[in-house]
């Protein structure tokens, strides 16, 4: 059985709420065991025993959030050269852009050689002063069906082994 690792941080929900629908679309695929986990929470173990990934973050101050970037920071040198060729995806939950958080998150996956496998998906909230950022997120429903669609495609594509 395969497994994908679906690693996210969330100060106010929303790319929390993401990362569950992903993995609620990916639980559908009966072959592929789905781990959902805290980015604070995420070994470098757990990248290596992992066969894919969907990395969820908030876009803060046009960067990845600080706990993935924590987690990449744990688990980099970890996993270099050891999940060479691994499928992955990207959700970004963003204020306006979401842009520099998926270049991170590309540049990070380029070293570790990783094979994106879909677009990455960014969500916008339109949240743009100090309380709209700080208050708890809803995510659309239509968004929402949008990161059931990465999850369950990548589930999918990994139990073909397609990728």
């Amino acid at each position: 059985m395969q497994t994908l690792l679906i690693v996210f941080h969330s100060m106010t929900g929303g790319t929390r709420q993401m990362a569950e629908a992903a993995a609620v679309a990916a639980r559908g695929e009966s072959s592929v065991a789905v781990a959902l986990r805290q980015a604070g929470e995420t070994l470098p173990e757990h990248v290596l025993q992992a066969d894919g990934y969907i990395f969820a973050t908030p876009e803060n101050l046009a960067a990845i959030s600080g706990m993935m970037k924590d987690f990449f920071d744990r688990c980099y040198y970890a996993a270099l050269d050891r999940v060479n060729g691994r499928p992955y995806a990207a959700l970004v939950c963003a204020g306006s852009d979401g842009q520099n958080a998926v270049r991170q998150i590309e540049r990070i996956a380029t070293g570790w050689r990783l094979k994106a496998v879909a677009e990455p998906l960014i969500i916008c909230t339109r949240a743009q002063t100090p309380e709209a950022i700080l208050a708890p997120k809803m995510i659309l429903a239509g968004d929402l069906a949008r990161c059931r669609e990465v999850g369950a495609s990548m589930a999918a594509g990994m139990a073909l082994g397609i990728f």
